[in-house]
């Protein structure tokens, strides 16, 4: 028993290490961490130094971190959500999981070795998945999820991750001509047994969850709620299981029906730090389990299919988004970050071995496949990049129909300060022409009956084909200061005569405004905090025509500073504007503890 403990010790600790240094290293050659995990657990395997020698007892208990995962993505499905990215989710999602699919299946079929139409439907439905934690690092890095193909392409992983459920569910569907034939009596058992299951865990889920769990908040023990997160999940998993479906069937449901629940970012929180670990450890057991000397032996035929899975994936993706009305720029960009294969695709490949759908021999070439085509995730998506430009340069006519517009005023950013300024112009009766690329702020616009269209404000031909040349202001009103430069630039390159009206972040933001020429700024919580200073003058007994007198007083002597240090700024060149009092104080500061006095005295570490 204590050689047994001491084994598990030991074995804890190689697979912690070689985590910490495995990513790190996967970060650093710009891998995903799946990759770095998977080529870890290869490594300590029994194709490597043979710390562990039996991966299957790895996996059994690390396909626990893949039924967490299907529960946070269940808990992630709100109808709002899914009602807001309908068309990317359900239209181009499902074009892409089978146009992809049927593609790599046919090409596996053909060009693989002895692989029969069951196992090439594996093989193109795992492979078509797309892996969803580069594709989103892919995008944020590139600051694609602003941008309409970003939204797109984030709606067909949204889809993926849905779907990995019913394929769960086909995979033994697909597997029924390989055992043995159940009678009549017996298969209508079975169907009643899955049913009873499932709807159990949506009773359950829809009306005893929440209030188990409000009682359970008032108890005040967080780790009764981590306790009873984890029984959810898992009893929802051992019950679809015993039904004979998969645990993640189950585990999913649950996060459905929690999905609009107020505990739901609590649940998430709770369990995405055992999630975290078991899905490492899922992943580090798919390396070990691989037969290295089967994918030796076959590296030219693994290259050669890796490159066509990625080339026939590419083409398939191109294809749906360019018929889903995108531009060829966009499609060439989708299509170079969903080439990865998907995490599940590691899920799905032992179940089908499991299930005698594909041999041991097939399991550990599709598996060494996909993680190869995660290694050309990366470089694919870089040169994807390269020739999305190039398009957009020889593009000549604009992608988006704006012709019938005739705004007075163009709004670029319908966000919270945006909506403000378009509440005074619908006061007025102005026209008023909206350009977002947030479906949930495109869905708050139309309640204003304003023109609305879904595009990138920072593109020359959105902006020139929605009337800005024709408008009589131009209102940028994004929330972020790099989108907004980008646009004033273009629109000052582009349309000289535009007024520009800006949105400004800061004061530094504020006087490179004004250096750029634009005709009017204003910073996002200049005028608030005025008028929240005068609340609180009034809040001290100051009355009503003091205070007013005070703010307008500060307005004017701001106003006059920021003339000066436009001045300044144009004397010494671009430089950073500290605070300072805009009259001198009447007492010097009295720090109140040790490390306002250490700051103040510029003693500390943070100083500089």
């Amino acid at each position: 028993m204590h050689d047994d403990g001491h084994g598990l010790l030991l074995g804890a600790v190689i697979f912690l290490a070689t985590a910490v240094i495995a990513v790190p290293i996967a970060r650093r050659l710009g891998l995903s961490p799946i990759v770095g995990y998977i080529l870890a657990g290869v490594a300590i395997g029994p194709a490597g130094i043979g710390a562990f020698s039996d991966p299957e007892r790895i996996i059994t208990v690390a396909e626990v971190g893949v039924v967490l995962l299907l529960f946070i993505i269940g808990l992630e499905l709100q109808v709002s959500r899914l009602l807001a990215l309908r068309k990317a989710i359900f239209g181009i999602g499902t074009a892409q999981l089978i146009f992809s699919g049927a593609a790599i299946a046919v090409l596996t079929h053909y060009a693989g070795d002895e692989f029969g139409w069951r196992a090439s439907l594996v093989a193109g439905l795992a492979l078509a998945l797309s892996a969803t934690s580069i594709a989103l690092q892919l995008l944020e890095e590139k600051g694609g999820m602003s941008q309409p193909y970003g939204q797109r392409a984030f709606g067909v992983l949204l889809f993926q991750d849905m779907a990995v459920v019913p394929l769960i569910a086909l995979m033994p569907l697909l597997a029924q001509g390989t055992h043995e034939e159940r009678s009549l009596a017996e298969s209508i058992g079975h169907v009643g047994m899955i049913l009873g299951a499932l709807a159990l865990v949506i009773i359950v889920g829809r009306y005893l969850l929440t209030p188990m769990f409000r009682i359970l908040a008032h108890s005040g023990a967080r780790e009764v709620m981590t306790a009873a997160a984890l029984l959810v999940v898992l009893g929802a998993g051992v019950l679809m299981a015993s039904a004979g479906m998969s645990m993640a069937l189950g585990a999913f449901l649950a996060g459905v029906m929690l999905s609009e629940s107020s505990f739901r970012h609590e649940l998430e929180a709770n369990v995405d730090a055992f999630r975290g670990l078991l899905i490492a450890l899922f992943f580090m057991g798919v390396g070990m389990s691989m037969n290295l000397d089967v994918v030796l032996a076959n590296a030219p035929l693994l290259i050669a299919g890796t490159l066509l899975v990625t080339l026939v994936k590419a083409v398939s993706v191109w294809a749906v988004f360019r018929l889903s009305d995108g531009t060829r720029a966009d499609a060439v960009r989708s299509a170079s970050v969903l080439t990865p294969a998907g995490e599940f695709s590691f899920v799905l490949f032992p179940l089908a071995l499991g299930l005698g759908l594909i041999d041991s021999r097939q399991t550990d070439m599709l598996a060494a496949c996909a993680a190869m085509t995660m290694l050309l995730g990366p470089p694919v998506a870089l040169i994807g990049e390269r020739i999305a430009r190039r398009l957009e340069r020889t593009a000549s006519l604009p992608t988006e129909d704006f012709s019938d517009v005739h705004g007075a005023v163009l709004v670029v950013g319908f966000g919270r300060f945006g909506q403000i300024v378009s509440q005074c112009l619908l006061a007025q009766g102005l026209e008023v022409t909206i350009i977002d690329n947030d479906v949930e702020m495109i869905q708050s616009a139309g309640l204003f009956g304003f023109r609305i269209y879904y595009g990138d404000g920072t593109r020359l031909d959105v902006l020139r084909a929605a009337g800005a040349e024709r408008a009589r202001v131009v209102a940028v009103c994004v929330d972020q200061r790099g989108t907004a430069d980008r646009i004033v630039e273009i629109l000052k390159a582009n349309m000289p005569d535009a007024r520009l009206y800006v949105r400004a972040y800061d004061r530094n933001h504020a006087v490179a405004l004004r250096h750029s020429g634009v005709d009017y700024e204003m910073r996002e919580t200049f005028e608030s905090a005025l008028a929240f200073g005068e609340a609180t003058l009034r809040a001290n007994g100051i009355d009503a025509e003091t205070a007013q007198a005070t703010i307008a007083d500060i307005r004017q002597r701001d106003l006059e500073r920021l003339k000066r240090q436009i001045v300044e700024g144009e004397d010494r060149g671009p430089s950073l504007i500290t605070p300072e009092p805009l009259m001198p104080p009447e007492r010097i500061a009295r720090p109140l503890n040790e490390e306002a006095e250490d700051v103040l005295k510029h003693e500390t570490e943070f100083s500089g």
